[in-house]
């Protein structure tokens, strides 16, 4: 699976059985297709994240390269602004919602003090959709992945 948002793109495989021919054929018909498409990876800012859920973790995976560069192995990374580690924990992300949310709060105590004042439904809505909305839905896509 290839999720691609603007100038961001992530590959997801699944590695069953030890084999990681499919996984890496992904990464290399994604490197195929941005060549033929005249658009570069930047190979330098690639990283690789392993999930695995298995109990004995013991295995070694093959080193992913990119036109011959390598790419990192993390354990933890940042999409689209939502921190995304290896073992799926959101401890990161936890905090930063936290902050978020009141934020929004904030945010709604200046809706209602528009509201008090006779503004039009119209601006109260575009009002809400600017500062509170777009608060409330951050990291949106990454929740469908």
């Amino acid at each position: 699976t290839i999720v691609k948002f603007a100038d961001d793109t992530m590959v997801i495989g699944l590695i069953t059985n030890g084999d990681e021919t499919k996984d890496r054929a992904e990464v290399q018909n994604l490197a195929d297709w941005c060549s033929h498409n005249n658009l570069s990876l930047n190979t330098s800012k690639t990283k690789e994240l392993i999930i695995d859920f298995r109990r004995s973790r013991n295995r070694e995976y093959a080193q992913i390269s990119i036109y011959g560069d390598s790419v990192e192995s993390v354990s933890s990374f940042k999409f689209l602004g939502t921190h995304i580690s290896e073992d799926l924990t959101w401890s990161t992300n936890t905090m930063l919602v936290f902050l978020l949310v009141k934020k929004a709060q904030q945010r709604l105590v200046f809706l209602r003090t528009l509201k008090r004042t006779g503004l039009p439904q119209q601006l109260l809505t575009t009002f809400y959709r600017c500062t509170t909305e777009s608060i409330l839905t951050y990291g949106i896509t990454v929740w469908y992945l």
